[in-house]
């Protein structure tokens, strides 16, 4: 993984009004990491990924994407970044191979929509419609439309909300490939136990600004430092490990 910046954020201001959604933000995010931002609902996390995703314009503040200024040329920073969408962005009469090539269309490249589809595990279901996926093979896909025009960067969501564990490692796995093909990742998420097994770094962020930035490891090493100690002994396994234990880890049917 390179220390070289892919993002570059200096005090991102961000208001609606009379409120400060985003209140003077700025980091950094490495060539080839996959990077965390947390936080709870309302805190400007989404805002701030919006911004940098060309989608919301800011109040002041500076950003750079791969080398590109932000204010100089916002569409040029399309051309190398991946969105994932929500599942009720896409035409759900179309099949999965048409969604694809629809894209395809849209950003004007080549892409084998099977080849596509392996990445995923998807391509038994070329010819299936999307609205008859399950929750999980939905998500997959939304990830592979990321990756129709070959970003350096993708932007995921929250992307394994309400999937079940078998789903939401299986997500895990694929996102993991995504960035040791080369891809910086950016995550949002609820899911602590996700960020910490897959984020090199997180930016924890409340009330509009960081109130922390570092590895997962190195942030909980900072906090047990202070004398900080769970009330229950931590166990080397937890529920969720008995239940892909006993069920297995595999890609199912759905």
């Amino acid at each position: 993984m390179s220390l070289a910046p892919i993002i570059t954020v200096q005090n991102l201001h961000k208001s609606y009004g009379s409120f400060e959604a985003v209140k003077g933000i700025s980091f950094e995010v490495h060539q080839g990491e996959i990077f965390g931002l947390l936080g709870p609902n309302g805190a400007g996390k989404s805002t701030t990924l919006e911004i940098i995703e060309t989608l919301r314009p800011k109040t002041s503040g500076e950003i750079w994407v791969n080398g590109v200024n932000l204010d100089t040329d916002p569409e040029e920073i399309k051309k190398f970044i991946g969105v994932q969408l929500q599942t009720s962005g896409f035409y759900p009469n179309l099949n999965l191979t048409e969604l694809i090539q629809l894209f395809v269309g849209l950003y004007q490249t080549k892409v084998d929509p099977i080849q596509l589809l392996k990445k995923v595990n998807l391509e038994d279901k070329a010819k299936s419609k999307f609205k008859e996926l399950s929750g999980g093979q939905k998500q997959r896909f939304s990830i592979a439309t990321t990756l129709i025009n070959q970003p350096k960067i993708i932007f995921l969501d929250e992307p394994t909300t309400g999937l079940d564990p078998q789903a939401r490692r299986n997500l895990w796995d694929l996102i993991k490939e995504i960035r040791e093909a080369g891809t910086t990742v950016i995550i949002t998420t609820h899911y602590m136990d996700e960020a910490e097994i897959l984020c090199d770094r997180v930016a924890i962020v409340d009330a509009g600004k960081i109130i922390a930035i570092n590895s997962p490891n190195q942030l909980i090493d900072e906090l047990v430092a202070t004398g900080f100690e769970k009330e229950k002994e931590i166990k080397k396994a937890n529920l969720e490990d008995v239940f892909i234990q006993l069920t297995g880890k595999e890609w199912r049917a759905e």
